[in-house]
């Protein structure tokens, strides 16, 4: 939006020419929505603990610690985020690039699935929301319509392919398997971050650190001459995913501020559902699927040893976790909080630096 005033006044003041920069827009975006989430945010929290309608339900079979300490902390902090990041988007970027559109639809469309998660959680004041099958069917019919306004949006030579890393032509066309392809990496993504959103700032600083890694790979990907140096495929105009990133840097950056042990709000599945499918379908986007693996591998970690969990119980009437997700299974072990959070932001942030490498290791 100001991206199209600025660009206008440029013509006649060479100052404002520095708006038409990804790389600064992208640093406005991320102040705005941190701004934001900071202005707000405690006129956000105090609505919502002046009614006791609004606090997070904790599950029965959970820590103790969490039945004591968190019960009477609100959530729908998820609002807050999405809030600051959409408008910041919308403000900073190109808001008539089709990869921008197709990112905020995608923060919105399963924003709009975790809202009503938590909303019937609230009132049905327990930790079930929406049916499990309903949730799925949602989010994967919110996929399959992403991943298929990327297609036709995607160049006929590259609409398929799947890179491999470390490999600069190990390249392999999925065809039509690729839109299953796609809807398993946005639900996977969108789930995984959710079931990470576990502790007080876990899954935050993560998110945080992947944008950041993916604002440089967008940054690369959309630069003919960067992405032909380093060998990557050339996709004209996500350079300005630059901004939508940044824009979820910043709002994740302030929420931090409230969401820091001990949390005063939390953010939902209103947050971390919307935040995961975003990552999913920015890595879609930028042909970057294995780099988002890597680099959210605290997420697959988190949602595999779910999986494992109920495979096991199932199969064999065993539980190979004390608890699941994985957190809890620390929790149980006797793990301070704070110890499993900032033990899981170094192991995010060690697998950040690996996916990183993968730019240049080829």
């Amino acid at each position: 939006m100001l991206n199209y005033f600025f660009s206008y006044l440029s013509s006649d003041y060479s100052i404002f020419n520095v708006f038409k920069y990804i790389t600064f827009r992208t640093g406005l975006s991320i102040f705005t929505s941190l701004a934001l989430v900071l202005f707000f945010g405690n006129y956000f929290i105090n609505y919502l603990n002046s009614s006791n309608h609004f606090n997070q339900p904790i599950r029965d079979d959970g820590p103790v610690s969490h039945i004591i300490k968190k019960a009477s902390t609100p959530t729908f902090g998820g609002v807050l985020i999405i809030f600051s990041a959409t408008f910041s988007s919308i403000l900073w970027s190109d808001i008539k690039n089709i990869y921008v559109l197709i990112s905020i639809f995608s923060i919105l469309s399963f924003a709009l699935i975790g809202f009503l998660d938590d909303y019937l959680k609230i009132k049905k004041k327990n930790s079930s929301g929406i049916k499990a099958r309903y949730k799925f069917l949602l989010q994967i019919l919110f996929a399959l319509m992403i991943v298929y306004i990327i297609n036709i949006s995607t160049a006929d030579n590259i609409r398929n392919i799947l890179h491999l890393p470390f490999y600069k032509n190990l390249i392999f066309d999925l065809g039509t398997f690729y839109i299953f392809f796609g809807i398993v990496v946005i639900v996977g993504s969108s789930n995984a971050v959710n079931l990470t959103d576990g502790l007080d700032g876990l899954a935050t600083v993560p998110v945080i650190l992947v944008c950041l890694t993916f604002i440089l790979i967008t940054y690369l990907v959309g630069n003919i001459i960067f992405s032909d140096y380093l060998k990557l495929t050339y996709i004209k105009n996500t350079g300005e995913l630059c901004i939508v990133l940044g824009s979820i840097v910043g709002a994740c950056l302030g929420f931090l501020w409230f969401n820091a042990p001990p949390a005063k709000i939390f953010m939902g599945d209103t947050g971390s559902l919307a935040l995961g499918g975003f990552l999913g379908t920015v890595s879609l986007i930028t042909k970057h699927e294995i780099a988002l693996f890597i680099a959210g591998g605290l997420f697959v970690l988190e949602a595999s040893s779910v999986i494992i969990q109920v495979i096991s119980f199932k199969l064999f009437g065993k539980r190979i976790f004390r608890m699941a997700p994985l957190h809890h299974h620390f929790e149980k072990k006797g793990w301070e909080e704070s110890t499993i959070v900032i033990r899981f932001w170094i192991i995010s942030v060690i697998l950040v630096l690996v996916a990183l490498s993968t730019l240049k290791l080829r």
